[in-house]
């Protein structure tokens, strides 16, 4: 893709964490993307953003950036609770959208967005990123061209550590009808890749629950109230008749980190290392029937289509891979996932699960 023909990216929520450390890096420095304009929620940090970034356009009023024709794409990159006006400005304005995961605070907010970019007629990508990743695309492809054979069980354990404080900037999260927590983010992340890897959940046996029901703030040494969930632990089939198995937890200290295991009649894959499941910090290893033991499996290049620049970005690595995708399928009018009708699957799932832990009863899942 020439200079000239680069996706011109209007970012909304440059002084946040995720903007700055993920997407900003991967926007300026793919070669398909081009960082165009940034909004803020007032004027003074825009023009401040837009200095440190080196970019041109600032705005403190989502509508008038959406209105300038000259923004192709617009990159909602806030707190949850704001995706849902953001989104849906952009897309009445007509502009192609790649919005953070979860789409919506809610299924019904998700479902709304969704429906509007089919009749808007624009591309939109969500943010669930391990879709791009190399690890877990390679791990896909291994499940799908046979390395296991037949698969019969599925385990993935995710385990973080520090539940117990934060800084009052971030107890706003506390709250769980705001879409922001483990279930939504560090559960709705990994699950979805184990999806994408070994297959759909058609039905779940969940529990939700709030073990740690309020937070202390490490600048205000006040304590909060929580009803989030840090612990999320469900059971069910694939659609291809595997068991899965899944516990996402956040516990005070100690977190033993991130594995997924697959179990098949040929053999067996497994994803070890890392914290939070990001792709970058995994390694794949496998064992066929007749192997003495597992061994780590490369990751082709040919799955790594971002610079060398991006790739050693860190959490720009895998956002970035997405940026690149996105761009291409804007350019070329093709399809791409994961976007809007993808992120109502995934909330579809999670509505599953949280019904399943409110009634104690197994539940079929809506693909």
């Amino acid at each position: 893709m020439t200079t000239s023909n680069r996706l011109r990216v209007g970012l909304i929520g440059a002084t946040g964490r995720w903007g700055p450390s993920a997407h900003i890096p991967a926007i300026q420095r793919l070669p398909e993307t081009e960082l165009y304009a940034l909004c803020t929620a007032h004027d003074d940090t825009a023009r401040a953003a837009a200095q440190k970034y080196s970019v041109e356009l600032a705005y403190h009023d989502d509508k008038t950036m959406d209105a300038n024709p000259q923004v192709e794409a617009v990159d909602v990159v806030v707190r949850v609770p704001t995706h849902y006006v953001l989104t849906k400005n952009a897309l009445e304005a007509g502009k192609n959208v790649y919005c953070e995961w979860p789409l919506g605070a809610n299924l019904r907010e998700t479902k709304e967005l969704a429906a509007l970019a089919r009749k808007m007629k624009v591309h939109t990508m969500v943010g669930l990123q391990r879709r791009a990743s190399p690890t877990f695309l390679r791990l896909a492809e291994l499940v799908k061209e046979g390395y296991v054979g037949q698969v019969l069980a599925v385990n993935l354990m995710q385990q973080g550590g520090g539940v117990l404080t934060r800084p009052s900037d971030r107890t706003w999260q506390r709250d769980a009808t705001l879409g922001a927590n483990t279930l939504t983010i560090g559960f709705g992340h990994s699950i979805d890749a184990l999806c994408m890897v070994a297959g759909e959940i058609t039905e779940v046996s969940g529990v939700v629950s709030t073990q740690v029901p309020q937070w202390f703030e490490t600048d205000t040494k006040k304590y909060v109230d929580v009803t989030s969930p840090d612990n999320i632990m469900i059971n069910g089939r694939l659609e291809g008749g595997a068991v899965v198995n899944a516990y996402v937890g956040v516990h005070p200290y100690h977190g033993s980190g991130y594995k997924m295991e697959i179990y098949g009649k040929e053999g067996t894959l497994m994803l070890v290392g890392g914290g939070g499941g990001a792709g970058e910090s995994l390694r794949i290893m496998g064992g066929r029937k007749d192997d003495k033991q597992l061994q780590e499996l490369p990751i082709p290049d040919r799955l790594k289509w971002v610079p060398l620049e991006v790739q050693n970005a860190g959490s720009a690595y895998e956002v970035g891979q997405m940026w690149a995708n996105f761009a291409k399928a804007i350019r070329t009018n093709t399809k791409i996932e994961p976007d809007f009708d993808h992120a109502v699957k995934r909330h579809k799932l999670l509505d599953a699960i949280s019904h399943s832990s409110e009634t104690g009863r197994r539940q079929k899942v809506q693909l």
